[in-house]
C-alpha cells in the first residue's frame, strides 16, 4: 500500500483536488484507484502525484519497519486536547525515527494560544523522564524551558513550557497568557517540541 491517502489527507485535499492538481489533470476515480492499490502506481504516476501534493515521489511509498509519525492531539485555548482518532503526520523532512527508533509525535494547533497560530503543527521527540529519580538526566536539562508535551491521567494531555522538576513532579506553563502551572505527577513520557511547521 502506499501512502497516498494518507498525505492527501494531511494536506486537507479531497480526491478531486489532488485530480485537478494533477498535470495533467486526472479523475477522482483514477485517484481512488491508485490510493487503494486497484491500479497500478507507475512511476509516471508517482511523479505526477508527488508533485500535485508537494512531496517527493519517495515519500508516497510505505516503509513498513518504521513507524509513522502520528498527530495524537490538538492545541486549543483550554489547552491539548486528545484527538477522537489518531491521524499520520507527513514529514516534511526525512525525520522518521530518532535516536531509539520511535517516530515523532505532532501536536496540531486548531486555535491561535501564544505564539502558536491555527494550521500550526508543532513536531516533539519522547524522552524519558527518568520518573522516580530526583537525578536531572541529560535529556531533561535539555528539555529545561522547552515547550514539551506531557501525558495526564485518563488520556489528557497537558502542553506548555517546561519550567520546574521535582522527583516525580513536572511542572509546565500553558502558552496562553494567563494561565496558571499544569503541574503532573509521573508521567510515563516527556515529548520535547522539535520543530514546528506553519504553512505559508
Amino acid at each position: 500500500m502506499n501512502r497516498i491517502r494518507d498525505i492527501r489527507k494531511a494536506k486537507g485535499l479531497t480526491l478531486t483536488d489532488l485530480a485537478a492538481a494533477c498535470d495533467p489533470p486526472t479523475t477522482a476515480q483514477t485517484i481512488g484507484r491508485l490510493e487503494t492499490g486497484m491500479r497500478s502506481l507507475s512511476l509516471t504516476w508517482m511523479n505526477r502525484i508527488a508533485a500535485a501534493l508537494g512531496v517527493d515521489p519517495a515519500s508516497l511509498m510505505r516503509d513498513d519497519t518504521a513507524a509513522p509519525a502520528r498527530i495524537v492531539a490538538e492545541l486549543a485555548a483550554s489547552g491539548a486536547e486528545p484527538l477522537t482518532s489518531l491521524r499520520e503526520a507527513v514529514l516534511p523532512t526525512d525525520l522518521a525515527g530518532g535516536e531509539d527508533g520511535a517516530a515523532p509525535l505532532v501536536l496540531a494547533v486548531r486555535e491561535s494560544i501564544g505564539e502558536y497560530r491555527p494550521g500550526d503543527l508543532i513536531w516533539l521527540r519522547v524522552i524519558d523522564p527518568d520518573a522516580g529519580s530526583d537525578a536531572v538526566t541529560p535529556e531533561m536539562s535539555r528539555a529545561m524551558n522547552r515547550d514539551c508535551l506531557v501525558p495526564r491521567p485518563g488520556g489528557r494531555f497537558a502542553f506548555g513550557r517546561l519550567i520546574d522538576r521535582r522527583g516525580t513532579l513536572v511542572g509546565l506553563l500553558p502558552p496562553g497568557a494567563g494561565q496558571k502551572q499544569v503541574v503532573v505527577d509521573n508521567p510515563a513520557w516527556i515529548a520535547v517540541a522539535i520543530m514546528l511547521v506553519r504553512s505559508l
